[in-house]
C-alpha cells in the first residue's frame, strides 16, 4: 500500500516536495480541478484557463514519465466541487497508508490540511516548498527582534547567500540596489519588441470551452489568451525577455504608455507562481546575461531584486503575519469598489488604460497596479477587502501570498507601514511623469480644482488631509504635510470639496 501525493494547481513542479522519493509501482498522485478554487474570488477566465491547462499538461508530462496520475477534471459528474472531498474520494479508491503534500500558497488552503489527519484518519505530510530561495524558517529567523521588516535589508542577506551579482568584497558595482536608474519614461520612438507568446494548443481549447461555458459572467476576455502552460513555454518565454528584453528593462520598468502593455517587462510571474520556473534559474540566467555583457547591471539588479527579494520577502511577510494580516484596515478605508474597476466607464484615461488591460490581458505591471489601481484605492479610501478580491480575481499570476503583501501592505497602506515605511500616495504629476496616459485623457492633470481638473490632485491633497494626524510622527511623510499646513485655508477647503464632490459623482457608483 503506498502513499497519495497531492499536487495543487500552483506546485507544477517535478521537483515538487510532494513529489520526492515517490515509487511509481506504488503511489499515485492526486490532481483535482474544483468548482471550490474556481469561484472563492471570481477569476478572470483567463487565470482559469491558464492554470487548468497547466494542471492538465502537468498531469501528462507526470504520466510520460510513467507516473501514476488520478486526476479529476471539473466537468467529471461525481466531483464533489472541493479540495477536501476529492482527496476523501481518492483515499477510499487508492486506500494509501498515507497522504503527501506541499505546503500551500494560501493560508485557507493549510488550514484545510491541517483538519485531513483527523477526518481522514490518515497521516498527512506537509512537507516545505522547496522551490522558494528562502525557506520559512529562514526568514523567521531574519524578523525575529526586528522592529521594522524592511525589504533592503533582508534583500542584501539574500544576495549573500545566494552569491547572485556578488564579488569577492561586496555587490557587483560597489552598491546593492540601482533603483534610481529605473524611472525613465518611455521615450517617443521606443518599439519594444513583441514578447514571446502561445497560441492555444487543442488541450488549452478544450479548457477554453470549459471556461466560456461555466464561468460566462466573470470578469476578461479569452480572445488574446496566449500564457504559457508548460515548463517548456515558460523557459521559452524567459529566454526571449533575456535576449530581447532585459538590456532595458531596468530603464524603463516604471514606464506606462498607451497601446503598450507588456514594454519590456519579463511575463514570467505566472510560470513562476505556478512552478513552470524556477526562481534561481531565473536569477541566473539574468546574472549570466550581465557578465556575459549583453545586459546592463541596473536591468540584471532590478530583474534579480523583483524575484530574489521582492518575491521572497511578501511571502515570508505572509505566513508571519497571517491570519490577522488579511483583516488590518489601519486607514479605516470603508469606500466601496467603483463599477469602472469591473469595465465600467471612467473619463480618467489612466483607470481606463489599466482595467481594459486588465480585461483583455489579465495583466498589468508592477507600477500600473501601484501607481495606478493602487493609487486610486489608496486615495479614495477603497475598502481594502474588496480591493484585495479585485486583485485576486483579475490577473493571472495573483496567489493570495504574493497578492496580499503586495496590495494589502504595499499599494493601500492597509497594513499600517509593515511592508512600507509611507504610503504610495501620488498626485497625477506622477503619471503624468511616467506615462502618456495624462495627454490622453479627459481630465487636465495641470488642474487641482474645477470640472476638467483630474480627480488624482484633489483626491491626494484629501488624502494627506484626512489622515494629518496619523502620518504627523512619520518623517518620511514630513514634506506633503508641510505644504498642507502651508496652503491658504480657502485653497485646502477648495480641494476637498473637489474630492468630496469626485467620490460622491457617477464614476465612484458601486458595482451594479
Amino acid at each position: 500500500m503506498g502513499l497519495l501525493r497531492l499536487v495543487l494547481g500552483d506546485q507544477l513542479s517535478h521537483d515538487i516536495a510532494a513529489l520526492e522519493g515517490i515509487d511509481p509501482g506504488r503511489d499515485v498522485v492526486l490532481m483535482a480541478e474544483v468548482m471550490g478554487e474556481c469561484t472563492y474570488v471570481p477569476h478572470h477566465k483567463q487565470k482559469l484557463v491558464l492554470v487548468l491547462s497547466a494542471m492538465r499538461h502537468f498531469a501528462e508530462e507526470l504520466r510520460a514519465r510513467g507516473i501514476p496520475v488520478d486526476y479529476i477534471r471539473l466537468d467529471d459528474p461525481d466531483n464533489t466541487g472541493t479540495l477536501s472531498g476529492e482527496l476523501a474520494r481518492a483515499v477510499a479508491r487508492h486506500r494509501p497508508a498515507g497522504i503527501v503534500a506541499t505546503f500551500p500558497g494560501e493560508w485557507r488552503v493549510l488550514e484545510a490540511m491541517r483538519g485531513w489527519e483527523e477526518v481522514l484518519g490518515l497521516p498527512v505530510d506537509i512537507r516545505e516548498d522547496v522551490r522558494f530561495l528562502c525557506p520559512l524558517p529562514r526568514f523567521r529567523r531574519w524578523a525575529q527582534g526586528r522592529r521594522q521588516l524592511r525589504m533592503e535589508f533582508f534583500y542584501r542577506e539574500m544576495r549573500r547567500e545566494a552569491g547572485l551579482l556578488m564579488d569577492p568584497d561586496g555587490p557587483v558595482g560597489g552598491q546593492w540596489n540601482y533603483d534610481a536608474e529605473n524611472r525613465r519614461r518611455l521615450e517617443p520612438g521606443t518599439m519594444p519588441p513583441p514578447p514571446r507568446r502561445f497560441p492555444p494548443d487543442p488541450v488549452t481549447q478544450g479548457v477554453m470551452d470549459l471556461v466560456a461555458a461555466r464561468f460566462p459572467g466573470n470578469f476578461g476576455t479569452l480572445d488574446a489568451f496566449a500564457w504559457p502552460v508548460t515548463a517548456a513555454e515558460a523557459e521559452a518565454v524567459l529566454a526571449d525577455f533575456i535576449a530581447h528584453r532585459l538590456s532595458r528593462f531596468g530603464d524603463y520598468q516604471d514606464a506606462m504608455a498607451a497601446g503598450e502593455p507588456i514594454l519590456f517587462h519579463a511575463l514570467v510571474s505566472t510560470s513562476l507562481n505556478l512552478g513552470l520556473l524556477s526562481p534561481r534559474a531565473c536569477c541566473e540566467a539574468a546574472e549570466a546575461a550581465f557578465r556575459a555583457g549583453r545586459a546592463p547591471l541596473n536591468a540584471v539588479e532590478g530583474f534579480i531584486r523583483q524575484i530574489l527579494g521582492w518575491r521572497e520577502y511578501v511571502r515570508g511577510l505572509y505566513w508571519l503575519k497571517m491570519p490577522d494580516y488579511a483583516r488590518l484596515n489601519a486607514l479605516e478605508a470603508n469606500r466601496p469598489l467603483p463599477w469602472s474597476w469591473w469595465g465600467g466607464e471612467t473619463r480618467m484615461n489612466c483607470l481606463k488604460q489599466v482595467v481594459r488591460q486588465t480585461r483583455d490581458l489579465a495583466y498589468a505591471h508592477h507600477i500600473q497596479r501601484l501607481m495606478v489601481t493602487g493609487n486610486f484605492a489608496l486615495l479614495a479610501g477603497l475598502d481594502p477587502a474588496q480591493v484585495n478580491e479585485w486583485y485576486m480575481a483579475v490577473y493571472a499570476d495573483a496567489f493570495e501570498w504574493v497578492e496580499l503583501p503586495n496590495t494589502h501592505g504595499m499599494a493601500i497602506h492597509a497594513d499600517g507601514g509593515i511592508i512600507a515605511s509611507k504610503p504610495y500616495a501620488a498626485s497625477g504629476a506622477y503619471i503624468n511623469r511616467m506615462s502618456d496616459y495624462c495627454r490622453l485623457c479627459a481630465y487636465d492633470v495641470k488642474a487641482a480644482t474645477g470640472p476638467e481638473a483630474c480627480p488624482m490632485n484633489a483626491l491626494y491633497w484629501d488624502f494627506i488631509a484626512r489622515h494629518e494626524r496619523r502620518f504627523s510622527a512619520n518623517p518620511r511623510m514630513a514634506m506633503p504635510l508641510q505644504t498642507l499646513r502651508k496652503m491658504a485655508p480657502e485653497k485646502r477647503d477648495a480641494l476637498r470639496a473637489q474630492a468630496a464632490a469626485f467620490l460622491a459623482g457617477p464614476e465612484m457608483r458601486p458595482e451594479a
